[in-house]
């Protein structure tokens, strides 16, 4: 078994960071640490764990000038938009934090003579975090800081690619003061992560990843009756109707599908658009996406960094070129992008037409820079084209009719319906998903319900007829 976790920059091949695995023995002592100072946390009010919550969002902000460069350095994210993540991460953990008191406050039924009745909301115990690298700060942050405001203990595994994430995440608690052993950042392999959900070590696991990923979790937590959250994979729509706003339709689409190097779960992968608009559509689209810039993602001027890794980057290459095989046009040539060439992270952006399902391209996930359109004739047909699919995590209803956009949101199947909006998780909504994009809920007051159990209070106060 390898003994380190390495991180390979995307930006030049070079190693960047490495860590040694946490060893078996320290792993199962921070688990019983946690568990010891899960018990003590539970009793604190909860004003008082949001003290103590509030002090480390407030160190994590204050290391932003470390974290921006840090995290082009490893997943490649340009640094001009390095400081938007901590701005997400800061508006999701407050909104969490502020809501706590009622999400978790006690639930009174209708009076009923000669008893008292409630239902509380008790911590569940220990939180195991499986953290992915695209958005390493938000994604683990709709997972830890309601964990620990509910009163439970957080263990955090990130991923290798962003491994000095969750060092930052324990910085901040220490910074903050936090009791110790109740939040604790882990360097683990596969097997490790495997044994600790197989052994009921924890009492949730909140993983974000791949589809495979998730169905590796479940399979670990097989007959333990340990409670899981999987927010997995996406290949999410968008329908353009001819009443849109064309020029914000084509400014946010073309974002939600090239932002991040198109390595988002809920990133725009296939847009649908009217035939009454579509011509007008693909040229803007077209126009705007020939003005991405490739390059070293700690340059201020760019605009698309490298994806994670050559190999993912080939895997998207292998999708447009299937599909211009099978008739699609390419309408970007990569040649315009000097740093693009098979086997580099560096992709040029790639917008397809003359696309079909019988694409894998408009089927299987991408999670790179590359979008398919595709004209329809009407609603019923993209409402059909955008079920048509394993995912759903979010779809996209582009149009000025707030009734319309309500009626075929109601028929679509994914977890968050948007209309004039793209690729955002609002914290006070329920963040989930259909099919293959996972189960479970993160962020908003149901949120809190999946990290913790109900526990109800029956109480007799007289045996008065």
């Amino acid at each position: 078994m390898t003994s380190t976790i390495r991180c390979i920059s995307p930006v030049d091949g070079s190693l960047y960071a490495e860590r040694p695995l946490t060893p078996d023995a320290e792993v199962d002592a921070a688990l019983a640490a946690a568990k010891a100072a899960q018990a003590e946390w539970s009793r604190l009010p909860i004003f008082e764990r949001a003290r103590y919550c509030n002090a480390a969002v407030d160190a994590m902000v204050a290391m932003r000038d470390e974290i921006v460069p840090e995290l082009a350095w490893q997943m490649g994210r340009p640094v001009r938009y390095g400081a938007g993540e901590l701005r997400g991460f800061e508006e999701r953990a407050r909104f969490m934090i502020d809501i706590a008191d009622v999400a978790l406050a006690r639930i009174d039924p209708l009076p009923k003579e000669n008893f008292r009745r409630w239902i509380t909301r008790e911590p569940l115990g220990i939180v195991f975090v499986v953290a992915p690298w695209n958005y390493p700060y938000l994604t683990a942050v709709n997972s830890v800081i309601p964990a620990l405001m509910a009163g439970n203990a957080v263990i955090l595994k990130h991923a290798a690619q962003t491994l000095l994430v969750g060092e930052r995440f324990q910085r901040a608690f220490d910074a903050a003061g936090l009791p110790a052993g109740l939040f604790r950042n882990l360097v683990l392999s596969h097997a490790q992560t495997a044994r600790i959900i197989s052994a009921g070590l924890v009492d949730q696991v909140n993983f974000t990843g791949s589809v495979p990923g998730g169905k590796a979790i479940e399979r670990a937590a097989a007959g333990t009756f340990t409670g899981l959250g999987l927010e997995l994979g996406g290949k999410d729509p968008a329908y353009v109707r001819p009443d849109a706003d064309m020029r914000a339709a084509i400014e946010n689409l073309v974002d939600g599908a090239f932002f991040n190097s198109g390595q988002s779960c809920c990133g725009i992968e296939r847009i649908y658009v009217h035939a009454d608009v579509y011509q007008e559509f693909v040229d803007g689209a077209v126009e705007l996406t020939r003005q991405y810039v490739l390059g070293n993602p700690l340059d201020p001027d760019t605009t698309l960094g490298p994806m994670v890794k050559a190999e993912a980057a080939d895997f998207v290459r292998d999708q447009i070129e299937a599909a211009v095989r099978s008739g699609a046009t390419a309408h970007i040539d990569p040649k315009a992008f000097p740093r693009d060439a098979r086997g580099s992270p560096y992709m040029a952006p790639q917008v397809l037409t003359g696309v079909n399902h019988q694409m894998a391209v408009m089927v299987e996930e991408s999670f790179g820079p590359v979008v398919g359109i595709m004209k329809v004739a009407d609603d019923e047909e993209a409402i059909g084209l955008m079920n048509d699919s394993p995912y759903g995590l979010t779809a996209s209803l582009w149009t000025s009719d707030l009734s319309t956009a309500e009626q075929i949101g109601q028929r679509l199947e994914t977890g968050t319906v948007f209309m004039n909006r793209c690729d955002y998780l609002d914290p006070a909504l329920a963040w989930t998903g259909v099919k293959d994009s996972g189960r479970g809920v993160t962020l908003s007051r149901i949120g809190y319900e999946t990290l913790t159990r109900p526990k109800s209070w029956h109480m007799r106060t007289s045996f008065a007829s």
